[in-house]
């Protein structure tokens, strides 16, 4: 358990951890205690409620409407408690601190990595927890305060979240260096008829961006690979098997090196795919996140690549 369950009762911990375990018998083994002691406290704390927390299912538990209820309390709970540790370790001159990352893969490949390497120079002493997720999983993560801050691609509207950083990038189709079209110095969809195409799974930013274009041109287009991997289709393209899909971010170094090519689509219906780091608005940021987040704007706003990003206002909604 985190520190900050400390301040949780047992009742109250070895809930959380049934909830999270999903069987009593495996949260037992996660805390180090027999399984009848975990049990005869969930009875107590529903006792102690008046409403019942669990609905048995099989040999497992599953949360009540109540459970449910109270899970997302005590998380919120952590939460703040986890904000209040990390605003001490602040009052010691951010010497200590920790900031908790949900990005997506593309991200993690090149920019989060030179982002870190750069932010440890000047605070060498903050500890960095990166979880590598979709986008919608990544939304999700920052909603329930699993993160702090989560780097995305198109987050949906909501009052809840907060731009941090923003900026639009073209998509384009991505290809070896000695592929036919390797040389233009744009493409439009039409012109990807009879290419063997890698295209981005249904659920992923980019592919909501060229679903338009593609249901246009389903006639002439012949999709070889549908994945989830960015990673995997980039080298499906710099290995000459597919014509991939892509933005710059992620792959910097292979352009850089010329190892791959990108053709930004000039197709009209071909919306741009936004990068947003987003957090929580109602969270007053710790010391340690603050820093983070001032200076990923300050390191950003200065050295995007020339690659037609275009940045946005930060601290906005988003």
């Amino acid at each position: 358990m985190r520190q900050e369950a400390a301040v949780l009762s047992n009742a109250y911990r070895y809930f959380l951890a049934v909830a999270e375990a999903g069987s009593i018998r495996a949260a037992a083994r996660e805390l180090n205690i027999v399984s009848s002691a975990v049990n005869r406290q969930i009875l107590l704390l529903e006792d102690q409620l008046g409403i019942r927390l669990f609905d048995r299912v099989g040999r497992g538990l599953r949360l009540s409407e109540a459970g449910q209820v109270l899970v997302r309390q005590l998380r919120a709970t952590l939460v703040h408690v986890g904000d209040a540790v990390a605003e001490l370790d602040a009052l010691r001159g951010l010497k200590r601190g920790r900031v908790r990352i949900a990005t997506v893969e593309s991200v993690s490949v090149e920019r989060l990595p030179r982002l870190l390497a750069a932010f440890w120079q000047r605070y060498p002493g903050i500890e960095i927890a990166i979880a590598v997720a979709g986008s919608e999983a990544v939304e999700r993560m920052v909603e329930a305060g699993d993160v702090d801050i989560g780097f995305t691609f198109n987050p949906r509207e909501d009052e809840a979240f907060e731009a941090v950083f923003a900026e639009a990038h073209r998509i384009g189709a991505l290809v070896a260096p000695g592929h036919r079209l390797a040389t233009r110095s744009g493409i439009a969809i039409a012109d990807l008829a009879g290419e063997p195409l890698a295209v981005p799974a249904k659920g992923l930013s980019l592919r909501e961006a060229l679903d338009p274009a593609l249901a246009r041109h389903a006639g002439t287009l012949t999709v070889r690979v549908e994945a989830d991997s960015l990673r995997l289709m980039s080298t499906l393209a710099r290995d000459g098997v597919a014509v991939a899909f892509h933005t710059p971010v992620g792959i910097e170094r292979e352009l850089a090196a010329g190892s791959l090519a990108l053709l930004p689509i000039e197709d009209a219906d071909v919306a741009l795919d936004r990068l947003v780091v987003i957090r929580l608005k109602a969270r007053t940021p710790s010391l340690a996140l603050a820093a983070f987040a001032d200076f990923l704007e300050e390191v950003w706003s200065t050295a995007r690549s020339g690659d037609g990003a275009t940045a946005e206002a930060t601290a906005s909604r988003v």
